[in-house]
């Protein structure tokens, strides 16, 4: 599907988005809304799932990691409400017994973040078994190396020491690896 071609989302086309990060929430409502869906936001785990219950959306997209709780909460509380309901689970800790347990609980698909909207567009209007096209232009394995590690010291409230100890490295690497422009 072309960027910018309207898919054919059917006659619901309610969009639950659930994402702490409030920039990129935005962003994805913005891009969402632009291809067609009807957009109901929710920054946290207890506001995705009252709107799950009050309003179970036809899509959803729920980030894995939320600052009150686990994501699966609400993949739970969707199927249940709606079991034809379309989820993407989102993460930026991209592992395989996490994509298993999304899965397990509901989820139609799973995506590492950073995804952008075509990906999860196409992840939740998927309608076969096949593996999706691969992405037209991946990101390197050095950039990956790089948006994870600054997803750490981020994590770790930017501390050079905590984020070292927590990724197994040298402190005087890391600080080079931070000082350094990120890799394409």
């Amino acid at each position: 599907m072309a960027d910018g071609a309207q898919p054919d989302l059917g006659p619901d086309k309610s969009l639950l988005l659930v994402d702490d990060d409030e920039p990129f929430l935005k962003r994805l409502a913005k891009a969402m809304e632009k291809r067609g869906f009807e957009i109901e936001m929710a920054g946290s785990v207890a506001a995705g799932r009252a709107v799950a219950t009050a309003r179970p959306p036809a899509y959803a997209v729920v980030d894995l990691r939320l600052e009150d709780g686990n994501g699966l909460d609400v993949v739970e509380v969707l199927r249940d409400k709606r079991p034809d309901c379309r989820i993407v689970v989102l993460t930026g800790y991209g592992a395989i017994a996490t994509a298993v347990a999304a899965v397990k609980v509901g989820a139609t698909d799973y995506l590492s973040k950073p995804a952008d909207a075509t990906d999860i567009t196409n992840a939740l209007l998927s309608r076969t078994d096949a593996l999706p096209p691969p992405p037209e232009n991946p990101m390197s394995a050095d950039r990956v190396r790089w948006e994870h590690i600054q997803r750490v010291y981020e994590l770790c409230d930017r501390n050079v020491s905590e984020t070292a100890r927590r990724l197994s490295m040298h402190r005087r690497t890391l600080q080079r690896i931070l000082a350094k422009r990120s890799p394409r």
